[in-house]
């Protein structure tokens, strides 16, 4: 009489493996975002697998992995099973998210459209609790040729410098700029300030037959456009 072979199907597998399983089998589209978590951490604890214990965290989050990816390592760690090494791994994971989608907007290269702004700045300033101030600099066929950082506030303000501005963009042979902000606070009406220091640096700009084409004030999910409203 033969020997019947034990079955190798995903589901006699432990929980914690399963995920793992699933990945290797079935691709990574088919597994849940609270599988992929699992995958990273490994194990969970003495009453939940791995699996249970993601999905458990990423419900307090409303399942929202922006948010996920804003809890601090001490937060992470105060659920049972989730210790330093594994929060820092999802910490981790989820900043490298974070900037494969910065990535991906920026071999776009070109800028066609506030949209493509936002896209490309949104995963830069658009989760941060403080504001910063960049400048995109572009080439006559809008181009990017650099992005920097220009300033980095408290969640009230940020400082701008007009001529470091324009030195910059001499350097590079810039013909056109493109402001962009974030408001921590998520609203998305231009404060006073912000119209002033767009103005400033229009005229300025103009001295040097340099163009500022926009300024974009951008929130974790939404985005206000100076051009697209033609207050520019």
């Amino acid at each position: 009489m033969t020997e019947k072979l034990p079955s190798f199907s995903i589901k006699n597998w432990s929980q914690d493996d399963q995920p793992r399983e699933k990945l290797l089998y079935k691709g990574r589209a088919a597994l849940s975002d609270a599988e992929l978590v699992a995958i990273l951490i490994g194990s969970g604890n003495r009453d939940e697998s791995a699996v249970a214990l993601c999905q458990r965290i990423l419900a307090s989050v409303d399942n929202n992995l922006s948010d996920l990816g804003k809890l601090s390592i001490k937060q992470l760690m105060e659920y049972k099973g989730i210790g330093e090494a594994k929060a820092i791994t999802i910490a981790a994971a989820l900043e490298l998210g974070r900037r494969r989608r910065g990535e991906e907007a920026v071999e776009k290269k070109t800028i066609t459209s506030s949209t493509s702004v936002f896209e490309l700045m949104q995963p830069v300033i658009g989760e941060l609790q403080h504001e910063e101030f960049w400048i995109i600099y572009l080439n006559n066929s809008n181009k990017i040729i650099q992005k920097n950082q220009l300033s980095k506030g408290g969640i009230t303000g940020t400082l701008v410098d007009v001529r470091l501005v324009l030195k910059s963009a001499l350097e590079l042979g810039s013909t056109g700029l493109i402001l962009a902000h974030n408001h921590p606070s998520g609203t998305l009406k231009p404060s006073e300030s912000d119209k002033q220091i767009t103005n400033k640096l229009k005229i300025a700009s103009e001295c040097l037959d340099i163009k500022v084409l926009d300024h974009l004030i951008i929130t974790e999910k939404a985005y206000f456009s100076f051009a697209d409203e033609g207050i520019l």
